[in-house]
């Protein structure tokens, strides 16, 4: 199914029927990706009395209760009000879910025991027109991500100055394959969430970060039309099912 559309005052071709999907799935296992030190997620039958919710135990239906942490346990998407002392609901600040986006692939910068995402390494990939998207992917890239525990690995993250970059060019969303754009033991100072959604002094209600995201090296680099899918959670941060289309 393909479709034109216009981005920039160019046409482009949409083929629907090829999406590509960089969520990472939820699993209640051990070997679900993990971060933040708390324990993987569970997806139990409900239990009452001698009735178990399962079909398999006599149950005419399976009737689970799952319980899980949007930020440490997989692929989600937050707004301000994640680091904000006001609360912003992520379900009632994202309103538009299609995005010209542009996928990006950097190698982070050695710095002593930290490895940067530099504002150089960005700036270095965009060479056209601003996206409203930028997906960012990290290398080394393998499928290990998908079941990776991060917790105490100091995973690269992003400076300040690089998060204050995304957002002066416009950028509203910023999906990366990180489990947070900021470093992991910051003493709580969170520069490059705080850079990107300009807070506190103007905060962007309208922006967006998608956390934990996985483009494996057949999404080539390039231009794509974003499907940015949220459940429908009155929180700060959802799971999400971010979908890409190629741009013909």
């Amino acid at each position: 199914m393909k479709t034109n559309i216009q981005l920039h005052n160019i046409t482009h071709t949409v083929d629907f029927s090829q999406p590509f999907d960089i969520s990472i799935p939820l699993r209640a296992s051990a070997d679900n990706v993990n971060a933040w030190y708390i324990k993987e997620p569970t997806i139990t039958p409900v239990q009452d009395g001698d009735w178990i919710g399962k079909v398999s135990e006599g149950a005419s239906t399976n009737f689970n209760t799952i319980q899980f942490n949007p930020h440490a346990h997989g692929t989600h998407t937050e707004c301000v009000g994640h680091i904000s002392s006001e609360f912003y609901s992520i379900n009632q600040l994202l309103t538009r879910f299609i995005f010209n986006a542009i996928v990006i692939t950097v190698t982070p910068i050695q710095q002593q025991n930290d490895k940067l995402i530099t504002k150089a390494l960005i700036k270095e990939q965009l060479t056209s027109n601003t996206p409203e998207a930028l997906i960012i992917r990290t290398l080394p890239n393998t499928d290990k991500k998908l079941s990776k525990q991060y917790s105490h690995s100091n995973w690269a993250y992003l400076t300040e100055e690089a998060a204050h970059y995304i957002k002066e060019i416009g950028v509203l969303h910023l999906l990366i394959d990180l489990p947070s754009v900021d470093k992991e033991k910051d003493e709580g100072k969170l520069l490059a969430h705080k850079a990107f959604w300009n807070y506190p002094e103007k905060p962007r209600l309208n922006a967006t970060i998608t956390e934990m995201v996985y483009l494996p090296q057949t999404i080539q680099d390039g231009r794509y039309l974003l499907n940015l899918q949220i459940a429908s959670f009155e929180n700060d941060a959802s799971p999400s099912k971010p979908i890409l289309y190629k741009l013909d």
